[in-house]
């Protein structure tokens, strides 16, 4: 165990200790007398003294010190009742600290940072030990104290867990503590009089790996847009790196990807996430995946056991998983044995006696009259009581489903339009179009006879139907392939489909009638595509399999709207249709869509591209040669998206095609990972000749168009007349050799590094999505491209904080971020979001009158009345304010104090007091020889110049008086606090009157029928306010230069934002 540093002055007092192990900074001692026979003296008296002691007085047996180069003083640090646990504690100090010490340059600092690391170790190895005990711990809420107050982020945020690790600056550490909370990661360390503290939001990490660097073998690397940061020394780094990549993960994936956001409604709250959730999240996206069950189902009970196996003839250790639904079993040796057993196929769940062969038996007796034995159940009792809850409430479900379905159709059965009576094809369309030769039927028969017998035989060892054993044997046996009289069937059992089918058995024919007639984006893709689904198979060269394929697509389109249809569906469709009825067919498409490659179909391609990636990583671990020799594994991760989107079907001839689909079935993603490689471990040499990644790819089509499925195999490429490589393998043997050397690849494996692999891959989408934007938005404004960058990360960064910290249940997330609408439109805030960013950006404040003219700009952005703002308009609202000439100002201005800005029924209470407004003194405007004109003269004369030079703009509608004098407010509230405060305010004093003597002259003109020339008409309504045109106002305010020194004055707009980011937390 580790040890509060304890100084001792004599590393080898009396000689009772001997010397294990050493180097420059620790040595490992064993106390005489112990772990070695030895006949001497003084290790007898040592023994016979620590036997004599109580326990409170013995000396562990084995400890460690730290020692400094050059001085007599050293410091226990651990010691271990055993020489496997203090061995265990030299090698972590080995591994995390011996090499990065010699970066320090005195003793002082090496023995201070060492300390200081053992006392984090200590206090997490504390932590650990409280959190498995308690569910909010003591130190928990000291360490979340510190946290709140050390990086003053608000209270809501949810602090999950922390760890004591260093952050390295260049070659030095930093011990310290790494906290993770539900939307940020922070550091903190006070060392040698040094505070380092820092915060990063988990959305902008754009990549989390484990690396090894020159000093360390095993450091978590976090890289953001920014920078990137190491953090090593962790007690357990797999537990650090896993959490880290969970809460990254699930954030993203919460603001980013909120459309396919699916998560627990705990996760969608960031305020209920803690560590203990986030590990009963792990475990339920394992046990999903192991299954393939819908993700609506809940991990109810976890329990280890061993269930009996006949085709073993023994009982097989594992662990017990039951859902909502479903219960299953995993062998403890991966790949052994698994089992899937539906709630709904169970009548009973029994306790025999217990006795000493049989340890807490449970039987499960299923329909079938088939019955399953498990023994050694920890909690048996509330096992069984909760199975036998879930199975009479599925009972009662499907009695009241089956009433209600009744009622419906018999209330509805006149409505609806009568359907043909072939609207279901009721057979698979392979028993009635082959596509094979007649010559070659003979053949095909006693291949077929051969693999049904095998098959036949499996089904009396392991169980036929959903609650099959799946084993190796039937790995090995999809590997040779499945008779076409039993593919359907066992493509089913394999993905689950059929118990689906069982569960909703009438809900296909529900949707096609309530879908027949409706048209829709999706129904015009799906006709576009018909006729492109395997054109040369005879099956949809007629009517009935083009029609059987357009009832499925549509029914799902119906049935999963946010899907509908996506590209390739068509063609997986059409293959399901070859080998089973159409109503199993649709359950198929359903089980691939939404459960075996979740997130592939719809707009984005997500989980193909997250797949993709991991494809590539897993190109580097498993074929290292290859990734060194090809340099850029780009061009072989592009090739392998659509063999995952079709399972190969586009890729490989029809017969081999459907030998893949076989094993995609039966093991899922990780079957089409391992065929991947196994193509281009086959291909290796080829590749890495390459010239360009158009012979890359040249390369992998020759090879996959070669794959045969009756043609003798041939061992590796031949080569061809004009030197090409060539040849054909057969599809059994590229299937062994993606079992023998990528088989160890599995399901939990793949989770983990999907998990990771998605974030990079929605950081791509976001920083796509923002250069487009930038794109597009650039050519209307001014604002360089480094602040518009900026302004874009604070707009939508306001969105993100609203679902940090301020989200309720009535908040729109989708309507403030769809990644489907254009790229300056995905990011739009609402009216509260806009106020805050006005506050943080505006170039002129106006102290208690800011929300109000606020208010009045976000009405003047929001033209099409959807109470939203996108980026385009909030980056022509900056590009007003800050790159515009004087004139564009003073009309935005103008702007936001005419409707549709303010309205009539505005409530224009305010702080301020109106301005006074005077028409008794004398107007006068200065002449350049310092002379005093009369003020009517001269502003026609300024009139006509701006009538010359204005531009070929609409005029805008004409201020009305009560407009003026909130006009007036927003000018004067504008200069509180400005240097130039006096002169200003005498200024707007003077425009004020000017104006207002204007408009009266105005109205007294128009009463007179005296128009004097002005072009701006007056309005014609019977009010009797005066009016003023901008025209007017403008060439007012050009008179006074302290206002055109105002307006021109340049204010710096990347300061302000960077000022902003910094409040943005805090407003």
């Amino acid at each position: 165990m580790w040890l509060n540093p304890e100084e001792v002055l004599l590393k080898n007092a009396l000689k009772l200790w001997v010397t294990e192990k050493s180097n420059t900074y620790f040595l490992l001692q064993r106390r005489r007398g112990h772990g070695h026979s030895g006949g001497k003296l003084t290790g007898l008296l040592v023994g016979a003294l620590d036997t004599v002691l109580d326990s409170n007085a013995r000396v562990a047996p084995f400890r460690i010190l730290l020692q400094t180069p050059g001085s007599q003083v050293s410091w226990v640090i651990a010691s271990g009742a055993g020489a496997d646990e203090v061995n265990m504690h030299w090698d972590w100090l080995v591994q995390n600290l011996l090499h990065s010490l010699s970066v320090f340059e005195n003793k002082e600092d090496i023995t201070s940072f060492v300390k200081g690391k053992v006392k984090g170790l200590i206090a997490e190895e504390a932590r650990s030990s409280q959190a498995a005990q308690e569910d909010d711990p003591e130190k928990f809420r000291e360490t979340l104290l510190k946290f709140e107050l050390r990086f003053a982020l608000p209270t809501a945020e949810k602090l999950v867990t922390f760890y004591s690790c260093c952050c390295w600056k260049g070659h030095v550490p930093r011990q310290g503590w790494l906290y993770l909370s539900a939307n940020h990661m922070a550091f903190y360390s006070f060392l040698l009089g040094k505070e380092v503290k820092m915060v990063i939001p988990w959305v902008e990490v754009t990549r989390l790996e484990r690396v090894s660097t020159s000093l360390l073998r095993d450091t978590i690397r976090v890289t953001t847009h920014r920078r990137q940061r190491d953090f090593s020394m962790f007690l357990s780094v797999e537990e650090a790196f896993g959490t880290m990549v969970q809460l990254a993960n699930i954030t993203l994936r919460r603001l980013l990807d909120n459309e396919a956001f699916e998560l627990d409604q705990g996760l969608q709250q960031p305020g209920h996430i803690t560590k203990r959730v986030l590990e009963q999240q792990a475990l339920k996206e394992y046990v999903l995946a192991q299954f393939r069950l819908p993700y609506s189902e809940a991990l109810r009970d976890v329990a280890t056991c061993s269930l009996w196996t006949p085709h073993a003839r023994c009982h097989t250790a594992g662990t017990l998983y039951a859902t909502d639904r479903y219960l299953g079993f995993v062998s403890r040796e991966e790949g052994l044995c698994s089992l899937l057993i539906p709630l709904a196929e169970v009548l009973s769940v029994e306790k025999p006696e217990t006795s000493s062969a049989l340890p807490a038996p449970v039987i499960v007796s299923v329909r079938g009259q088939r019955a399953f034995q498990l023994i050694e159940l920890p909690e048996r009792d509330t096992l069984v009581a909760s199975l036998e809850e879930r199975v009479r409430g599925l009972r009662g479900q499907h009695k009241r489903t089956t009433v209600s379905f009744q009622c419906d159709t018999l209330e509805s059965e006149a409505k609806r339009p009568e359907p043909p009576e072939d609207f279901v094809n009721n057979q698979a369309l392979m028993d009635t179009y082959h596509s094979s030769q007649p010559a070659a039927q003979s053949a095909t028969s006693t291949t077929e006879e051969r693999l049904v017998r095998l098959w036949e035989e499996h089904f009396s060892d392991y169980g036929r139907g959903i609650h099959m054993f799946r084993t190796e044997n039937a790995w090995k046996l999809v590997a040779m392939g499945i008779p076409e009289s039993l593919r359907g069937e066992l493509w089913l059992t394999f993905s689950g489909a059929s118990s689906e089918l069982a569960a909703h058995r009438d809900q296909y024919a529900g949707l096609l009638k309530a879908s027949m007639g409706v048209s829709s984006l999706a129904t015009e893709e799906i006709e576009r595509d018909l006729h492109r689904s395997l054109p040369d198979h005879p099956a949809f060269q007629n009517d009935t399999g083009i029609a059987a394929l357009r009832r499925v697509l549509t029914a799902y389109a119906h049935r999963n709207p946010k899907i509908g249809y996506c590209q390739s569906m068509n063609i997986l469709a059409s293959v399901m249709l070859l080998y089973t009825k159409e109503e199993e067919a649709f359950w198929l498409l359903v089980a691939i869509c939404e459960r075996m490659l979740p997130d592939y179909f719809n707009r984005r391609v997500i989980g193909a591209q997250v797949d993709q990636s991991v494809f590539e990583e897993l190109i580097r671990e498993r074929l290292p040669e290859l990734a060194e020799r090809v340099g850029d594994l780009a061009v072989l991760s592009s090739a392998s998206l659509s063999w995952f989107l079709t399972l190969f079907v586009s890729a490989l001839p029809f017969a081999s095609a459907v030998r893949v689909v076989d094993c995609f079935f039966l093991h899922g993603v990780t079957a089409m990972l391992r065929l991947g490689l196994a193509v281009l471990d086959a291909n290796a040499d080829a590749l890495a000749a390459a010239a360009d990644d158009g012979q890359v790819l040249m390369v992998l089509t020759s090879f996959l168009d070669g794959v045969r499925d009756s043609e003798p195999p041939i061992k590796g490429p031949c080569e061809t007349a004009d030197g090409q490589q060539g040849g054909t393998m057969q599809i059994s043997e590229l299937i062994r050799q993606s079992y023998e050397k990528f088989g160890d690849l599995t399901v939990r494996q793949v989770q983990q590094l999907r998990c990771r692999h998605r974030i990079q891959v929605l950081q791509v989408h976001e920083d796509t999505a923002k250069e487009n934007a930038l794109r597009v938005v650039t050519p209307d404004v001014s604002i360089s491209a480094e602040e518009l960058g900026d302004a874009y990360d604070l707009f939508k960064g306001e969105h993100f904080i609203t679902l940090y910290w301020g989200a309720d249940e009535a908040y729109d997330a989708l309507g403030h971020h769809d990644p489907s609408q254009a790229y300056a439109e995905q990011y739009r805030l609402d009216w509260p979001q806009f106020q805050r960013l006005y506050q943080l950006l505006t170039p002129w404040p106006c102290g208690a009158h800011t929300a109000t003219v606020a208010r009045r700009a976000f009405a003047l952005l929001d033209q099409d009345q959807d109470l939203y703002i996108n980026f385009r308009e909030f980056a022509r609202w900056l590009d007003q304010m800050y790159c515009e000439e004087l004139n564009e100002k003073i009309r935005y201005l103008y702007c936001l104090h005419i409707p549709p800005a303010l309205c009539e029924n505005e409530d224009v209470t305010s702080p301020l007091k109106s301005p006074l407004l005077s028409t008794t003194r004398p107007l006068y405007v200065n002449l350049p020889n310092g002379e005093m004109g009369d003020t009517q003269e001269q502003l026609k004369k300024m009139l006509r110049d701006l009538e010359k030079e204005k531009d070929v703009d609409e005029p805008l509608p004409l201020m009305k008086q009560w407009e003026f004098i909130q006009f007036c407010k927003t000018f004067y509230s504008m200069f509180h606090g400005d240097p130039q405060e006096n002169e200003l305010f005498q200024a707007i004093a003077t425009v004020t009157s000017l104006v207002l003597r204007i408009g009266e002259a105005g109205h007294r003109s128009q009463s007179s029928d005296g128009n004097d020339g002005v072009q701006d008409q007056p309005l014609t309504d019977s009010s009797s306010e005066w009016t003023v045109s901008f025209a007017q106002i403008l060439a007012s305010l050009l008179t006074e230069q302290a206002l055109v020194n105002f307006f021109d004055k340049s204010v710096d707009l990347g300061a302000k934002i960077s000022n902003a980011r910094a409040k943005q937390h805090l407003e």
